[in-house]
């Protein structure tokens, strides 16, 4: 995906910054704020509510792209 991209995505929730990374759930934009990780399928991000999955930092292990 590209970076230009992500900067210009926010989340659809709280309108703050979203952040592209990798897990074990595979590639996805995570909102801090509302600790909600947005899948990436097939390059293409699915910002809907009901799409997102709660991300909690301390226990799960996710690299920054």
């Amino acid at each position: 995906m590209d970076t230009r991209l992500i900067e210009i995505l926010v989340c659809p929730l709280c309108k703050g910054p979203l952040e592209d990374l990798r897990s074990s759930h595979g590639r996805e934009l995570l909102c801090r704020a509302d600790r909600l990780a947005f899948p990436v399928k097939d390059g293409i991000p699915l910002m809907l509510e009901n799409e997102a999955r709660s991300y909690d930092p301390e226990t799960e292990g996710a690299t920054k792209d």
